[in-house]
């Protein structure tokens, strides 16, 4: 099946990720359809759009928007599901629904977005376990280097967990610094994003 604009996904695992496995026992997280925090965000290219250049290819993992694979109620109580929804293992999404794609086991960011570490909070005067607005590249577009320890705007950072590792996706024209390491950096990656 192909699209003529449009990529052809399926999602990899349920279209949830609301059940932790804690040794033995498995953990719900959450029972609720709308909460986008539980929505899975990892899917499988099963064909590329007819019209328009993409590196993206047939078999390779994307991380996709929350809506993607979410279900909602609408205004009458009655359950949904997203726009992009065909049957339980298609689904058809825009480029600008990809935010990371993954290539030969290496993931690669789309032109316009970076994903940023968050850094540990060292002022003992941060209530917060992060420093805000500033971080170390993970995944760049070219706009920045990969590392390269940088700041940006408020409200410009989207929470995402790739790979059991807490990153933040940001538009690479909002990084508004690029700092020099100071030698104290501490990555922040709290263990809830770690578990599977």
């Amino acid at each position: 099946m192909k699209s003529v604009y449009n990529f052809v996904v399926k999602p990899i695992g349920s279209r949830y990720n609301n059940i932790k496995k804690i040794g033995d026992s498995e953990l719900i997280m959450n029972t609720d359809i709308f909460r986008h925090e539980f929505v899975n965000r990892l899917a499988k290219v099963i064909s590329t759009p007819i019209i328009g250049n993409t590196s993206i290819k047939p078999g390779d993992t994307v991380l996709v928007h929350h809506n993607v694979f979410r279900r909602w109620n609408d205004v009458k109580g009655i359950e949904r599901n997203s726009r992009s929804f065909f049957n339980e293992e298609t689904y058809f999404i825009n480029h600008d629904q990809i935010f990371l794609y993954k290539k030969n086991k290496k993931w690669i960011a789309p032109n316009g977005y970076c994903f940023v570490k968050p850094l540990k909070a060292i002022d003992k005067f941060n209530i917060k376990n992060e420093k805000p607005l500033q971080g170390i590249v993970k995944y760049s577009d070219g706009t920045v280097e990969v590392d390269d320890l940088v700041g940006f705007r408020p409200n410009s950072e989207y929470e995402f967990i790739v790979d059991g590792q807490k990153l933040y996706r940001v538009l690479s024209n909002f990084i508004t610094i690029k700092y020099e390491y100071q030698g104290n950096e501490e990555e922040y990656n709290p263990s809830w994003a770690q578990s599977g």
